[in-house]
C-alpha cells in the first residue's frame, strides 16, 4: 500500500509538458477503425471503467448499470466469484456496446462521457512502483508507452499533446486511488453464490447494487 501511496503523489507532482513532448514523439491521429472498441482473437472488448464513470453513462443514456458494465471477467469461473473492477458492456459479437457505425466509419455513441481508459488510448504512463507491465507496448517514449494502433506515428500538435497528457495524468492518478481505495475497502465474500465485484466503493451484484448478503 505505501508503494501505491508513493507513486500516487509522484504522479500528482508529474509536470504534463515532457509527457506532452513525448507523446508528440511518437505521434497520434486517430483513424476511427474501431479495432481499440472491438473483439480480438475471440476474446470480447475489455475497458475498464470506474463506478462515477458508469453513473455519468447512466445520467447521459438512462441506461441500467448493467447496460452498461459488466464485471470485469478475469476470477469468474462457470458464472461464480470474486472481481474486481468493471468493464464496458458489450456487444453479441465481443464488441464494445457503445460502438456504432455511422457512413462506413465508426463512432462512439458515448464520446462525450467515454472513460479516461477510452480518452487516452492507445497511451499510458510507466510510473515507479505500480508493477504495471509494459508487455504489450510498442513505441515508448520518457514515461509515454503506446500499445498497437494504426493511429501511431501521425502528427500530433503541441495544444492535442498537451491536453493527452493532462489525461493521462488524470487516468494515472485516478487508476491509483481506485486501486488503494479498492484494497482498502476490500473484504473478502466466502463462497458467492453468483458474482461480486469488488470496487473503489465496496462489494457490489453485476446490477451495481451493494453486496449486502446472499442473493438467491
Amino acid at each position: 500500500m505505501e508503494r501505491l501511496e508513493a507513486a500516487l503523489e509522484f504522479v500528482r507532482q508529474l509536470d504534463p509538458e515532457p509527457i506532452a513532448r513525448s507523446l508528440q514523439e511518437i505521434g497520434f491521429e486517430c483513424t476511427r477503425c474501431g479495432r481499440c472498441c472491438s473483439a480480438a482473437d475471440g476474446e470480447p472488448h475489455t475497458a475498464t471503467v470506474f463506478p462515477d464513470e458508469v453513473r455519468a453513462i447512466q445520467t447521459e443514456t438512462g441506461d441500467e448499470w448493467a447496460e452498461i458494465a459488466r464485471p470485469m471477467p478475469f476470477g469468474i469461473e462457470d458464472g461464480t466469484g470474486e472481481t474486481f473492477e468493471w468493464a464496458l458492456q458489450t456487444a453479441p459479437n465481443g464488441d464494445c456496446t457503445f460502438l456504432t457505425s455511422e457512413d462506413g466509419r465508426t463512432r462512439c455513441s458515448i464520446y462525450g462521457t467515454r472513460p479516461l481508459l477510452c480518452q487516452t488510448y492507445p497511451f499510458s504512463l510507466s510510473l515507479p512502483g505500480t508493477g504495471v507491465s509494459e508487455d504489450a507496448a510498442v513505441e515508448s517514449a520518457g514515461r509515454v508507452r503506446a500499445s498497437a494502433c494504426p493511429g501511431l506515428g501521425a502528427e500530433l500538435d503541441a495544444e492535442r499533446a498537451r491536453s493527452m497528457a493532462e489525461r493521462l495524468k488524470t487516468r494515472a492518478i485516478r487508476e491509483l486511488e481506485e486501486t488503494i481505495a479498492l484494497r482498502e475497502q476490500y473484504q473478502p465474500v466466502p463462497d458467492p453464490e453468483g458474482v461480486i465485484v469488488h470496487d473503489s466503493e465496496g462489494a457490489k451484484y453485476p446490477d451495481g447494487t451493494a453486496f449486502e448478503g446472499t442473493r438467491r
